[in-house]
């Protein structure tokens, strides 16, 4: 409170809050990472000016930043040290345009001597040194404005690059930094030595970065139009030194949460030990949950749930750490974890009172997970004793239980090695990680991949007669169908027992497999969703009745002439008549229902938008996203596409009921406005009716389905619409001819891809107006036209709405044309005026040979054509030195002198003298060389010449 007030009262900041932790937009980065990243359109210039953010010159805040995963990734440091961390607090004071060095050092030094009365002797501040190799000369201004601020000279220290100048990324705004460091120790003792150093004694505190360059794609350095001011102060290293503490983990920051943890698991309390002082890891424990429960009270408020893919997945390892830390170390009983967040609430909520409102909400999240953990941490264990039991007297761990656990159980890879390594046995990690290949690559692949291998899933001819005169019975699996939403909202899948009836492997029905061997499975019955009429087949596991610890991990689920096949990797021997029972992986299947019943919606708003006669022409629903094909007279329009989006989002908008019934085929066929595909159906058929009840559809001259979406599907939907949270199209394209597709996702991933969209838009409006703004520099326009080409670059491959994309690619079309128009304007002005004044110079002269300043050789070709359209009897040369050491020539011969003159010939003889390079046509000629060699070049050129004139 006290840095907020500071620069907000005393000097005129504007306090902004904390931006959420999930990037808004920015697809590079997985967590913001520090205080600057919702301020950077402001420092790439791409921000629109009538935006709020652009009214802000002076901004002051303390964002809450995640370092896990990606470029800084510090979760294996945390509970090492004293001073690592997932989640901080990034205090900072910004000027965008308006104060520089003077203002910013004085200000901050201001408030560490005089507010926060830090002794000035235990300060020392580095600023940055130069580097020869990048022309950048020492940032002395910053330093004489330490010393006029009372500094000794013995505490400014200059350092090189890696140390004290800042970049944003490899292109971009960057430039020098000064950092202030604290020594704990003090009493009188020059620290200098120890800056940078990497001493827990001496420390760095605050950054000051001054944005005064932008690093361009070539590698140089642009000065920026604007210089900005961004600083970041760690806020638990500040409390550290304020409370008079030597690790963050001693100030009230932690110091309740680690009371809490104490209090919640018994045992020995808080130390602060670390290394091999620490007997037993507990110190380390009770700082990895400590620090992780902060992590996973601003993610979750911030809607960033533990998950599968990206954020999300990093979230879930920091969970399950923070889990096993709690229950392997600890020895505390379930629950320590959610047990903690109201005292995370009670530390940070005055801060980010966003925390207050959701408490119940994560604790809810933190138990859910931790029980689906713990409990797979239990059968891990159990797996891998009777593993370990059954293999003796090998040491080699087989990979696919390996697999299985880490693969269906999510259990972590270092516990499994960290188990195995007790018992002196290893995991055959080349079969584990070809394994991981052959998942990752069946991933890729989509539903082509898994058919190439399809001789334990896809039964043959023989096989199937030989099932059928052996009366086994069709697989029952209606108990696919078998879900209902709990009294929170969420999803219950019912449970599902089976009995194994057949096994089929190589092209053969078998009685037995052995273990390590893959087959298809035949059951009575199964929950399981094969893959058919377009949706992606369910994953999951099947275990023996009674044995909880073995899994048998099912990676694919086919039909085959009624028969459910179940693609399976037995662990151990697995026989006809065995008992098992079934687990479908929850989230992939639920994630497929949305998906459907999205496809579904899309398939009725196309109609609507897009007229009756529009009708599916295939359709595909995975997991990630959902795939339509449907005949179209002509290209989908940007407002058609908008359209469609709407209708669908109004239907999600009222949450409709999903009505799902079998009835007999031939009174599903009577429905008027029924959609469905050209394909064999079952008879009875499954009717799937969006809001209206199938038995209203079903009356005769009823006109409901009409009006709403009808069709026959065998697939599995959502229950209520709502679920589908958003739908945004982000690919539409002419798939052949007369056929377009489309692509499109949901909930969160429809989510994101707006939030990109709307980034990018921003950009290209600020293109635009830059572009408006009609420069005559052509090195300027130059940079503006790439500008523009790599932006149509991104547009085009960023997942976000397909409208958006054609609207923004429109417009960069534009923009292309203009800047190239510009660029030649410009050039052709330039050359003019050269020309004249050569003219001048060098009056009625049958050759000119001359040097000229030019920004580029189609510049200097210009001025050359100029020349001599202007006097037709005159023979050019002309050379121009550029500051990268290179010249270039350009030259055109008189038609008169041909063929004696060659223009090809006078450049190359130009060129060689200067070690360059050259070549045209007898007319015209252009080339280049070194600068070296220029004197001797313009003595070759008269020369040549004149031996031919």
């Amino acid at each position: 409170a006290a840095f907020l007030r500071f620069f907000q009262e005393r000097h005129g900041h504007r306090r902004l809050p904390s931006a959420p932790v999930r990037p808004r937009g920015d697809p590079r980065l997985l967590f913001v990472n520090a205080g600057m990243n919702q301020f950077k359109p402001i420092f790439l210039g791409t921000l629109h000016p009538r935006s709020e953010l652009a009214q802000h010159r002076r901004v002051v805040n303390s964002q809450k930043c995640v370092r896990a995963g990606g470029k800084h990734n510090d979760l294996e440091d945390v509970g090492r040290d004293t001073y690592h961390h997932t989640f901080f607090e990034m205090l900072g004071n910004w000027s965008f345009g308006d104060y520089f060095k003077e203002e910013a050092c004085s200000m901050a030094w201001e408030l560490l001597t005089e507010v926060y009365k830090i002794p000035k002797d235990r300060l020392y501040v580095t600023y940055f040194g130069g580097d020869s190799s990048l022309g950048l000369s020492a940032d002395e201004e910053c330093r004489d404005v330490w010393l006029r601020l009372g500094v000794p000279a013995s505490h400014v220290l200059p350092f090189p690059l890696k140390d004290n100048f800042w970049e944003m990324g490899d292109t971009g705004p960057c430039g020098p930094c000064t950092e202030i460091h604290y020594d704990h120790v003090g009493g009188g003792r020059n620290a200098a030595a120890l800056v940078n150093q990497g001493s827990p004694d001496v420390v760095e505190i605050w950054n000051l970065v001054f944005m005064q360059y932008s690093r361009e794609v070539e590698g140089n350095l642009l000065p920026l139009p604007q210089h900005h001011v961004d600083t970041g102060m760690g806020l638990e290293r500040l409390v550290t030194i304020l409370q008079n503490k030597r690790s963050n983990y001693d100030t009230d920051l932690f110091t309740p949460i680690l009371d809490a943890i104490h209090k919640g698991c018994g045992g020995p309390g808080y130390q602060g030990l670390v290394g091999d002082a620490d007997v037993g890891r507990v110190n380390m424990a009770y700082r990895v949950v400590a620090d992780h429960v902060r992590t996973l009270c601003v993610c979750i408020t911030d809607g960033i749930y533990p998950g599968l893919s990206g954020a999300e997945l990093v979230l879930r390892r920091i969970l399950r750490r923070a889990v096993r830390f709690c229950s392997e170390v600890l020895h505390a009983p379930p629950g320590l974890l959610a047990s903690l967040v109201p005292t995370v609430v009670e530390v940070l909520g005055d801060a980010y009172p966003e925390l207050t409102k959701n408490a119940d909400q994560i604790m809810d999240i933190i138990n859910e997970n931790e029980v689906a953990f713990l409990s797979s941490l239990e059968r891990g264990r159990r797996i891998i004793e009777r593993t370990v039991q059954q293999m003796e007297p090998s040491t080699n761990f087989p990979a696919e239980v390996a697999w299985s656990l880490y693969g269906n159980l999510g259990f972590p890879l270092d516990l499994i090695d960290l188990m195995l390594e007790e018992k002196g046995i290893t995991l055959d990690s080349a079969a584990f990680n070809e394994l991981a290949l052959e998942d990752a690559k069946r991933k890729a692949g989509g539903p082509q991949a898994g058919q190439l291998d399809n001789r334990n899933t896809c039964l043959d001819v023989h096989s199937l007669a030989q099932l059928q005169n052996s009366n086994v019975p069709a697989t029952d699996d209606s108990p696919k169908y078998a879900y209902k939403l709990g009294q929170h909202g969420q999803y219950e899948f019912s449970p599902c027992q089976a009995t194994v009836l057949m096994l089929y492997r190589d092209k053969s029905l078998q009685k037995e497999v052995g273990a390590g061997q893959r087959c298809g499975v035949i059951l009575d019955r199964t929950n399981f969703y094969a893959e058919q009429g377009g949706q992606a087949c369910d994953q999951g596991y099947m275990i023996h009745l009674g044995q909880q610890d073995i899994l048998f991990p099912v990676e694919s689920v086919h039909l085959c002439g009624g028969y459910v096949i179940h693609e399976v990797t037995a662990v151990e021997t697995l026989r006809a008549g065995d008992q098992v029972q079934l687990f479908v992986d929850e989230a992939q299947r639920l994630a497929c229902m949305t998906n459907h019943t999205a496809t579904h919606l899309l398939n009725f708003a196309l109609r609507h938008v897009l007229g009756e006669n529009t009708e599916q022409r295939g359709s595909h629903v995975t997991a990630e996203r959902l795939r339509f094909d449907f005949d179209t007279k002509g290209p989908v329009t940007v407002e058609q596409l908008q359209q469609v989006e709407q209708v669908v989002q109004d239907v999600i908008k009222r949450n409709e009921v999903v009505h799902m019934a079998e009835v007999p085929l031939t009174l599903a066929r009577r429905v008027q406005g029924l959609r469905a595909v050209d394909e064999g159906y079952p008879d009875p058929v499954r009717i799937v009716s969006l809001g209206v009840p199938v038995e209203t559809v079903l009356t005769r001259d009823s006109k409901a389905a009409m009006q709403t979406s009808v069709e026959l599907c065998c697939g599995t939907h959502l229950l209520q619409t709502g679920a589908v949270e958003d739908l945004a199209i982000i690919s539409e394209r002419q798939h052949v001819k007369g056929i377009s597709r489309v692509i499109a996702v949901t909930g969160r991933q429809a989510k994101q891809a707006r939030e990109v969209g709307q980034c990018l838009s921003t950009e290209v409006d600020s293109v635009s107006l830059r572009m408006k703004r009609r420069t005559t520099s052509i090195p300027e326009m130059q940079n503006l036209s790439k500008e523009v080409g790599q932006l149509t670059k991104v547009v085009a491959n960023t997942a976000m709405p397909q409208w958006q994309r054609k609207e923004l690619q429109t417009i960069l079309r534009a923009l292309q044309r203009t800047a190239n128009t510009a660029i030649k304007k410009l050039e052709v002005q330039q050359a003019e005026e050269k020309a004249q004044s050569l003219l001048a110079k060098h009056c009625n002269q049958p050759v000119i040979i001359d040097t000229v300043p030019a920004d580029s050789l189609s510049i200097l070709m210009k001025v050359v054509n100029q020349l001599c359209d202007k006097s037709p009897g005159t023979s050019v040369l002309l050379l121009s030195p550029q500051v990268s050491g290179e010249v270039l020539c350009a030259c055109q011969v008189s038609k008169n002198c041909l063929p004696v003159f060659s223009a090809a010939d006078w450049a190359v003889a130009v060129c060689t003298q200067m070690e360059g390079k050259a070549g045209g046509s007898p007319v015209v000629a252009k080339g280049s060389g070194n600068a070296k060699g220029m004197q001797g070049a313009l003595t070759t050129a008269l020369q040549f010449a004149q031996s031919k004139l």
